[in-house]
């Protein structure tokens, strides 16, 4: 029988921060990723990063949520079994425009394909695509996607924390319109890493790599409030027929530098950042927003105590392999956070050291300063208690959208 998935993700809330930064995978050459964005064939509409430690599922259909953040004629996905132990049989693969809940628009479902084939078996540490399907995408308008897996997957690919509703039935129901069969719920994706489009015209993808912050810790689930969500409204309205699409590749209690001894929170920055922000079709730039949870678990690189030259250093191999995949590196400054745990003098001198940096090196492509923005005008080490969650280092959703106002627009469009 598979996971109560319900019970499943009962655990306390995590107050660890996210950092963002992409994984090692091989990546497309760079001169024909560029040959493809400029041609406008494809770009990724939406994609949550993806970690190891999820439930098993047997003989259950899994229908997510899937928020596009540009338009297109046609999709195809990605379904990641990266970091499982064993081979993924997924028997059926639906996507549909979402009615409400897990309810399906009728007449809009659309059966998936592999290669031509209905199913699919993803070995142990692959991806998959599927075939493309052509399919009205609308910008903001959610779609569902439904999986349907007959056997036991063992412990599952996936996306701890989605801010947002997925929906379980036992048995085959990825076809249905209805959501009457979808008894249990959770707030979390499963092995569904990606949603790309070809839309009528392709400036490129924004990926917003981070942690906490960036993947939406305390903002409201299912209102799409997170920073990126306001920061794809903003591109969306620019003039003119060319978008940018942006996808949110934060992961909570993330590092720059060293993994996270809770699986669910993800491998460095420095391990993922080639697949989970330069692998996106259509990838143009990548805001890197990351560090603080290496600064507040004073988690050098070696098992010692952390330093500024070590962010530093990890800042600059990032940019790096921006540069060299043709990618432009936009900095961002990390938020004060006195009052949290992570709080001490010497993180606070740390933190102020990196930002500095940040702000003066000319490392990066631009820079936006989420610090000044964010922080209290009364106390420059605390997060403005206008955009203060409650607990002294994430934003509500008035701070998400605090943040997503302060990036110049022009940065993105060099």
């Amino acid at each position: 029988m598979g996971m109560n998935v319900t019970e499943q993700h009962g655990r306390p809330v995590r107050a660890l921060l996210a950092v963002l930064v992409a994984l090692a995978m091989p990546l497309m050459g760079v001169s024909a990723a560029h040959a493809a964005m400029s041609a406008g064939t494809r770009v990724s509409a939406w994609s949550p990063s993806m970690t190891t430690g999820g439930p098993s599922f047997e003989n259950q259909t899994i229908r997510m949520v899937v928020h596009p953040s540009v338009a297109g004629s046609e999709a195809r996905i990605t379904l990641s079994n990266r970091y499982s132990a064993q081979p993924l049989r997924v028997a059926a693969a639906v996507v549909a425009v979402q009615a409400s809940g897990g309810a399906a628009e009728p007449g809009t479902t659309r059966h998936l394909t592999f290669g031509g084939s209905d199913q699919v078996t993803i070995a142990a540490g692959e991806e998959t695509v599927s075939d493309t399907v052509p399919i009205p995408v609308e910008t903001e308008q959610n779609l569902l996607v439904s999986l349907y897996l007959p056997e036991a997957t063992g412990t599952s690919t996936w996306h701890s924390d989605a801010f947002d509703t997925t929906y379980v039935s036992n048995g085959d129901h990825a076809s249905d319109d209805s959501a009457a069969a979808f008894t249990s719920a959770s707030t979390s994706w499963y092995y569904l890493a990606g949603l790309n489009v070809e839309p009528a015209t392709a400036h490129g993808t924004v990926v917003a790599f981070g942690d906490s912050i960036t993947d939406g810790y305390h903002s409201t689930t299912g209102t799409y409030t997170r920073w990126p969500d306001f920061l794809a409204r903003r591109l969306a309205d620019e003039p003119g027929p060319q978008k940018l699409s942006v996808v949110d590749a934060g992961i909570g209690g993330n590092r720059v530098l060293t993994d996270v001894p809770n699986p669910w929170q993800g491998v460095s920055a420095l391990k993922r950042f080639r697949h989970d922000a330069l692998g996106q079709p259509g990838v143009s730039d990548v805001i890197l927003f990351e560090g603080i949870n290496d600064i507040g678990n004073n988690a050098g690189p070696d098992g010692g105590p952390l330093t500024a030259q070590d962010l530093i250093d990890g800042y600059r191999t990032l940019i790096d392999q921006a540069h060299a995949a043709h990618v432009r590196a936009i900095g961002a400054t990390l938020m004060p956070d006195k009052g949290n745990g992570y709080y001490t003098p010497a993180a606070e001198e740390i933190r102020q050291s990196v930002n500095g940096w940040i702000r003066s090196s000319g490392a990066f492509d631009g820079v936006i300063d989420f610090d000044r923005v964010m922080r209290d005008p009364a106390d420059p080490a605390a997060l403005n208690p206008e955009y203060d969650s409650g607990d002294h280092i994430h934003p509500d959703d008035a701070g998400m959208r605090a943040m997503a106002d302060a990036v110049d627009l022009r940065l993105l469009h060099p």
